[in-house]
């Protein structure tokens, strides 16, 4: 399930995060829903379904932390049925300078990385200010995945400046499918932080 441009809106709730996932038409402009995901915030162990829409009847694909606690264990990306279709997973001693993930689905098998190295550092002495800390990152930061044997683009997820988190998501390699690329995006907003 190839879909070369994408893009995700963010909808913040109370108890979830919402995003929505939309397919890039030629000219750019928003096209059809591709899929709605949701994550439970303060759960144990991190999941987050994608449905057909935000009636949430119908569930197509997802993806699950592999432990409950061990931050660089890992998530499984599942299809509808719960059949494996790829994994991702957070490098945190690459991350500490410039966060870094490793994605695979298939025979593709990526590395990823914040696109500016400077952004990257000037976000994490951002956190560490006392009070600056808690205003939210006014920095726009992007992530390139390249296949790991070639160094060819595979995934680009850029950060738009809006009062809402959306990304627009370009896929360069037809054999990265959707589902994979989608839960990827999820994550980088969802779980770039922990």
């Amino acid at each position: 399930m190839y879909v070369p441009a994408f893009s995700m809106k963010q909808r913040v709730t109370l108890m979830a995060n919402k995003y929505e996932l939309i397919a890039t038409n030629p000219d750019g402009s928003d096209g059809p829903l591709l899929a709605f995901a949701q994550q439970k915030r303060m759960a144990f162990k991190e999941q987050v379904t994608f449905y057909t829409d935000d009636t949430k009847t119908r569930p197509v694909f997802s993806f699950k932390a592999r432990k409950t606690i061990d931050l660089g264990s890992g998530y499984d990306v599942t299809d509808a049925d719960g059949q494996p279709i790829g994994w991702f997973k957070k490098e945190f001693g690459k991350s500490l300078l410039r966060s870094s993930w490793q994605l695979s689905a298939g025979h593709v098998h990526t590395t990823g990385t914040e696109r500016n190295p400077t952004i990257a550092i000037v976000r994490r002495l951002w956190d560490f200010v006392p009070f600056i800390g808690e205003i939210p990152l006014p920095f726009i930061f992007h992530f390139d995945f390249t296949d790991v044997n070639s160094g060819q683009p595979v995934l680009s997820v850029e950060r738009r400046l809006s009062v809402r988190d959306r990304y627009r998501i370009t896929v360069h390699d037809p054999r990265l499918d959707f589902r994979v690329a989608a839960a990827m995006t999820v994550a980088l907003d969802a779980l770039q932080s922990r």
